[in-house]
C-alpha cells in the first residue's frame, strides 16, 4: 500500500501522476536482450580472492584485521559482533571526529572489469563514507555509503577496469564524533556494474517553457532545462501523455513537441508514460477517460489498442520513437475503472494486453513495462506481476515508483528490486522517485511533501545535500541489483518549478505545483547539486 498524503493532497501530489530513427538505434541494440543493459567486455580470467572478506579471523576488539591495513584514524578501526552474515564485522567509530581507511591490495589480477561488493550500515548522515576501488591502472571509482535510518545492511557495489594487475579496496570513513558505519562481506569479482539509465520525467518542461519558465546553470547562465540535466548526464526522459485532459496539458500535441525537444534537439531517448485517462493516474485514482466513459469492456479494449498504436505511431512518424513504453501509471489496482481493476482481474489483463498490442503494432522495437508504485511488501508486487504473468500480458521491464518518504527506507527499495528481478529474471528500474531540498513554499499551492503531512528520512535532510544525496543512494541501490538486471532509475518532475499557468490541475489554470520544492532548481531556478548525481556511474 502506497504511503501517500490522504484526500486533495494526495490528488495533487497524484496529479505528479503523474533527427532521425538511427539516434535511437544504440539504445535499442543495448535493450534487446536481457539484461537490458549493455556491460563493457572483460578480458578476465582469473579469480582473484579477498583476504578475510567477513572479519571473521579475530574475534571482536581488533584493529586492521587479518588481511587488511588501516591509515588515518587507526583507532577508529576495529572488528565487533554482528556480521552481515557472520558473527563480526569491521566498525568504524570514535568518540571524536575521525578518518580512517581500512584497504587491501589484490596483486597478481588478469586485467579486465572488475566489481567490488559491501554490505554497509550506517548512521552517519555526512556523506563521506564510501568504497573505492584504487590504484587499478584506472581512475579511482567510488560509492558513497548509503544512510538507512532504520539501521539494516543495506548492500552496494562500485566497479573499474583493471590495467596493470593490482587494485586496492579501500572501506573509508571520515566522520563526527559517535557517528559510525559498518562494513561486511566483501567481495570482489569480474565484471562490470553499470547504470545505463540516469532519466528525468520532464513531462511538464515544454509547457512551462511555453509560458515563460527559464534555467540557469550552477554557474547563473541560463540554459535550455534539457542542456543542463543533460550536462550532468541525465541520459533519458520519460514522458506521460493523457487522452483529452481539459486545459490540453500533457495531451497528445505537447507530448509530440516534448518528444521533438528531447529526442531530436538533445539526442535523449524515451520512455513514454500512457495513463490512459484524462488526469493523473495512480494508485489511488485511474479514472477512465470521459470520452470512453459509457463504454463496455470490449469497446474499452478496442479504445485502448487503438489509442495506444496511435500515439506511439506519432512519436515514430515525426522521427521520435519511444525506446520504452508504460502500459498505465503506478497501476496496483488496476486502470480504467471500475472495468480495468484488479478486482477483475482477466478484466485488466485483457485491457493491458490490448495496450502491448497497440505498442508493438506501432513500433515492435519498443520495450514494455508495467510500472506499479512501491510496497512494503515483496509478497504484494510479486503477487501482482505473477499475475499479469499468468493471465498472458507480456512485458519486458519492471519499474517501480520509489519516494523514501512515502515507500520506506533504502533497504525496502532493496528489497523489492532484488527479489523482483531474481524471481522474474527481468530488467528492474526506479520509474520515478525524487526528494525534496527545501520545506519552503515558492508558490499559493501547498507542497506535496511538507513537514506536517509527511515524515521524511532522518538520514537526508530537506537541504540541496540532502537531495542530491537520497537520488545518488537510490542509484547505489539500483546500481547493486545482481546479475546486471538494475536498469536505472528516473528523477520525477526535475524541471517542475513555478511557472504560472504550469500547475497541477488541468481544469484550474491558476493552480500551482505543489513540486518545486523537490524539482532539481532552486526558486531562482537555478541548477541544484542533485543534477550532477546525474553523471555516469
Amino acid at each position: 500500500m502506497t504511503r501517500h498524503p490522504s484526500g486533495p493532497r494526495d490528488t495533487r501530489r497524484s496529479r505528479h501522476r503523474r533527427r532521425t530513427l538511427s539516434l535511437a538505434l544504440p539504445l535499442a541494440a543495448a535493450l534487446a536482450a536481457t539484461p537490458l543493459v549493455a556491460l563493457p567486455a572483460s578480458a578476465t580470467t582469473s579469480t582473484p580472492t579477498v583476504a578475510n572478506p567477513g572479519f571473521e579471523a579475530d574475534g571482536a576488539g581488533v584493529a586492521s584485521p587479518t588481511g587488511w591495513s588501516s591509515s588515518g584514524t587507526t583507532s577508529a578501526d576495529y572488528t565487533e559482533s554482528g556480521g552481515h552474515s557472520g558473527s563480526y564485522r569491521l566498525a568504524h567509530w570514535s568518540s571524536s571526529a575521525y578518518a580512517v581507511d581500512t584497504y587491501q591490495t589484490i596483486t597478481n589480477i588478469t586485467n579486465g572489469y572488475y566489481t567490488l561488493g559491501v554490505y554497509v550500515r550506517s548512521n552517519d548522515t555526512g556523506s563521506s563514507n564510501y568504497i573505492s576501488l584504487s590504484g587499478c591502472g584506472s581512475s579511482t571509482k567510488t560509492t558513497y555509503v548509503p544512510v538507512d535510518s532504520d539501521g539494516n545492511w543495506l548492500h552496494i557495489v562500485d566497479y573499474v577496469y583493471v590495467s596493470n594487475n593490482q587494485c586496492t579496496i579501500n572501506l573509508y570513513s571520515s566522520s563526527a564524533a559517535n557517528a559510525w558505519t559498518n562494513y561486511d562481506d566483501v567481495t570482489f569479482t569480474a565484471g562490470s556494474a553499470p547504470v545505463a539509465i540516469r532519466g528525468g520525467d520532464t513531462s511538464s518542461l515544454y509547457r512551462g517553457e511555453q509560458l515563460g519558465g527559464v534555467y540557469y546553470n550552477s554557474s547563473g547562465t541560463k540554459q535550455n532545462a534539457l542542456q543542463i540535466l543533460k550536462n550532468g548526464g541525465m541520459d533519458y526522459v520519460r514522458l506521460r501523455v493523457w487522452v483529452n485532459p481539459q486545459d490540453g496539458m500533457n495531451n497528445e500535441a505537447t507530448l509530440l513537441a516534448s518528444a521533438k525537444e528531447a529526442y531530436s534537439t538533445y539526442g535523449l531517448p524515451i520512455l513514454l508514460d500512457l495513463h490512459y485517462s484524462d488526469t493523473w493516474a495512480d494508485p489511488g485514482h485511474q479514472t477512465t477517460p470521459a470520452a470512453w466513459s459509457a463504454d463496455s469492456l470490449s469497446q474499452l479494449e478496442s479504445q485502448v489498442y487503438a489509442y495506444s498504436k496511435q500515439v506511439v505511431g506519432d512519436l515514430v512518424a515525426q522521427g521520435t520513437p519511444p525506446a520504452m513504453v508504460q502500459v498505465g501509471n503506478e497501476i496496483n489496482a488496476g486502470m480504467l475503472w471500475p472495468d480495468g481493476s484488479t478486482s477483475s482481474w482477466s478484466q485488466l489483463a485483457a485491457l493491458l494486453k490490448q495496450g502491448v498490442a497497440g505498442v508493438r503494432a506501432a513500433y515492435s522495437s519498443a520495450k514494455i513495462v508495467l510500472h506499479l508504485a512501491a510496497s512494503d511488501s515483496l509478497s504484494t508486487l510479486e503477487s501482482w506481476y505473477s499475475t499479469a504473468i499468468s493471465d498472458g500480458v507480456s512485458f519486458d521491464v519492471i519499474g517501480i515508483s520509489y519516494y523514501d518518504y512515502w515507500h520506506g527506507r533504502l533497504d525496502v527499495l532493496q528489497t523489492d528490486l532484488n527479489g523482483l528481478a531474481a524471481k522474474y529474471g527481468k530488467p528492474v528500474m526506479v520509474a520515478e522517485t525524487a526528494y525534496p531540498w527545501t520545506l519552503a513554499n515558492g508558490d499559493s499551492e501547498t507542497n506535496s511533501v511538507t513537514s506536517s503531512n509527511t515524515t521524511l528520512d532522518p538520514g537526508y535532510a530537506a537541504s540541496s545535500a540532502g537531495q542530491a544525496a537520497n537520488f545518488r543512494d537510490v542509484l547505489s541501490i539500483v546500481q547493486a541489483v545482481p546479475n546486471g538486471l538494475g536498469l536505472g532509475a528516473f528523477y520525477w518532475e526535475p524541471t517542475w518549478t513555478v511557472v504560472a499557468g504550469n500547475g497541477w490541475d488541468p481544469t484550474n489554470a491558476s493552480s500551482g505545483d505543489g513540486w518545486e520544492n523537490q524539482a532539481a532548481f532552486d526558486f531562482s531556478d537555478k541548477a541544484l547539486p542533485v543534477v550532477n548525481q546525474f553523471a555516469a556511474r
